[in-house]
């Protein structure tokens, strides 16, 4: 059968082939270790689920408006605006069913055939896979550990140019946990406003920082909220993976095309789901600091042990869930190593060329799990290496 070319290119998600293999061993009685999945395993917090039932219950369970209800607007407005010192008018707040509609729609809209775009690598891999479909021209700018896995600014600046219309930011990262500094994101804003580029800024791990880290938004900088395009949403902040609930903030005008190519699509985001996502924002944020904080002592423990079994290294991460090591020491690729561990260790976690070329050579590791299972993890991985050549 013949395809449209928007969609040859198209391929699964890493993450998802590995839990299958995964579970493949699993269902043949292996004990397996998930370190592969980039969700929380924290449960959603009683208050939201039960605001969601009541939702239900009060028959909130019909059509509502293609951009979300206006109750859940105003409130990401004011929400979102505090976290990032910047005012939002709800007309520039689009809900979608998970933030992926808020990833592929600004594409849909903004890029035309040959346009380029600027993207991470390594990075979320619906990045190329948007931008294909859209048919622009993907452009990958590799991710440098030692800036903190942030853009390699020199290659950046030599990839940039006139054909550049959209440029797509991650911070904190995906998979790398990598915080991009300040002064990276005004470097990358004064070469936006020169070649009259968008910037889509994928901030849905903002919430998940450690240490004490505020995470900056490129939407802060002067005059780039105009130019900007914030995606975020419930997921990871609040463990709402299956709720599917995110949102885009953008300028009005850019509003009222994504919300015409969410009226043509999904038509509309659950309208319960809206409601409990409401509580989320408005409801107890102790719970969510409460995780951030399980999270860093998780990571903590990850790190220092990664570091510890020869060959590894490992930069501690600054957000999200993940970690990004190096294994270039060995004599194995990225996808070998990760299959490797996988099959003799018992451990599933991804290659980082699941996150583009520039990922070989390292391994992520998702800590959003027991502290029990991460020690146990590192120990199994470590007996695994220890018997490994290493150049």
């Amino acid at each position: 059968m013949s395809f449209a070319s928007r969609v040859i290119h198209l391929k699964a998600e890493g993450a998802y082939q590995v839990l299958a293999r995964a579970q493949e061993l699993e269902a043949a009685g292996r004990d397996i270790i998930h370190l592969e999945i980039g969700e929380p395993d924290f449960s959603t917090a009683p208050h939201i689920s039960m605001m969601g039932i009541k939702a239900i219950a009060d028959g909130k369970t019909h059509y509502n408006p293609p951009s979300g209800i206006e109750e859940l607007r105003e409130a990401i407005a004011k929400d979102a605006g505090r976290r990032r010192g910047i005012t939002i008018d709800p007309a520039q707040v689009v809900i979608s069913p998970g933030a992926k509609p808020n990833l592929f729609f600004p594409a849909l809209a903004l890029i035309d055939v040959g346009d380029e775009v600027i993207y991470p690598d390594p990075g979320f891999p619906t990045y190329e896979a948007m931008i294909r479909v859209a048919g622009g021209i993907p452009v990958p700018v590799p991710l440098v550990e030692e800036n903190d896995f942030s853009f390699d600014l020199d290659a950046f600046d030599n990839l940039i140019n006139e054909k550049t219309r959209l440029i797509i930011i991650n911070s904190p990262g995906n998979p790398t946990g990598g915080v991009m500094s300040l002064d990276d994101l005004k470097h990358i804003a004064n070469a936006a406003q020169k070649y009259d580029c968008w910037i889509l800024s994928d901030e849905i791990y903002m919430r998940i920082a450690f240490d004490g880290l505020d995470v900056p938004s490129i939407s802060a900088l002067p005059d780039m909220l105009k130019r900007t395009i914030i995606v975020d949403g419930f997921s990871k902040a609040y463990a709402m993976t299956g709720w599917r609930l995110g949102f885009g903030i953008m300028p009005p005008v850019l509003a009222e095309r994504i919300n015409l190519l969410l009226t043509h699509s999904v038509g509309c985001t659950a309208h319960f789901t809206q409601y409990a996502g409401l509580e989320a924002i408005t409801g107890p944020q102790g719970w969510v600091d409460e995780m951030v904080t399980a999270y860093q002592q998780r990571r903590d423990v990850l790190i220092s042990g990664l570091n510890s079994i020869p060959g590894i290294s490992c930069r501690k991460p600054m957000g999200a869930f993940y970690a990004f090591p190096s294994i270039e020491s060995f004599n194995l690729s990225s996808d070998e190593m990760a299959n490797l561990i996988l099959e003799k260790a018992n451990v599933a976690l991804l290659p980082g060329t699941s996150f583009g070329k520039y990922g070989e050579g390292y391994l992520r590791i998702v800590y959003a799990n027991s502290l029990e299972n991460i020690k146990e993890a590192l120990e199994r991985i470590g007996n695994v290496l220890s018997s490994l050549e290493k150049s």
